[in-house]
């Protein structure tokens, strides 16, 4: 939880502090921009490449940490007001998602997707949970994940400025890596699985406990999208 919502955005916040002094200054657009951009797809494509669930979701949130320091370091208020969702977005569905790692972890003693498939009929309170935080990752309506990055892209169309074009097209191809990787996270877990007898067992099934907290940031996550203006 720490590691998702708040240590790694201490660098995030700062871009965004300085964006509004440094936005005029001329490298500083296609520094952040370009920086932020390659990022995104580079973690995206990183994510694509992981076994182990929390390694695919560590290259997910490099990838998503691209997508923010395009939002702020753009520098136009309208693109820093989408950012400040996105950071929000971002802090509720990633730490619901590691925390639904590590509940199938202790249940199960394994993350590898290649040998946890249907831990969803053993687990499917969890499942439907990490769906929803899922699909805030990837963008799905009607959930806060969705009116942030709808609110991004709608943002940068609409800032007059040409480094908020290019990284529209960076934005698009980094959002079609993230759907790729929170798909084949979810069924990797929690999908039918592997029809052979080394595939992950449920041998400690979470308590109240363990899953209260992932059901308080999932429906958080739905809530955001749902009274989006508030």
């Amino acid at each position: 939880f720490l590691h998702s919502a708040t240590m790694v955005k201490a660098g995030v916040i700062l871009v965004g502090r300085l964006a509004p002094i440094f936005g005029d200054v001329g490298w500083w657009r296609p520094a952040v921009v370009g920086v932020g951009v390659v990022t995104m797809v580079v973690g995206g494509v990183g994510a694509l490449r992981q076994h182990d669930a929390k390694l695919l979701l560590a290259h997910g949130t490099v990838s998503q940490l691209g997508l923010l320091v395009v939002g702020f370091g753009v520098g136009h208020p309208d693109v820093t007001a989408a950012a400040v969702v996105m950071l929000v977005a971002h802090a509720l569905f990633k730490a619901a998602l590691f925390l639904a790692v590590g509940i199938v972890d202790h249940a199960t003693g394994k993350r590898d997707i290649r040998r946890l498939g249907g831990v969803g009929r053993d687990l499917p309170l969890v499942a439907g949970l990490t769906a929803v935080a899922a699909a805030s990752m990837a963008g799905l309506p009607p959930l806060l994940g969705f009116v942030a990055k709808e609110a991004t892209l709608d943002a940068l169309l609409t800032a007059d400025d040409p480094w908020a074009t290019v990284a529209v097209g960076g934005v698009v191809a980094g959002s079609v890596l993230t759907v790729a990787y929170t798909a084949r996270l979810w069924t990797g877990v929690f999908g039918a699985g592997p029809a052979s007898d080394d595939r992950a067992e449920v041998r400690h099934p979470p308590g109240p406990t363990s899953v209260a907290p992932l059901a308080v940031l999932a429906g958080m996550t739905a809530l955001g999208g749902l009274f989006a203006a508030p």
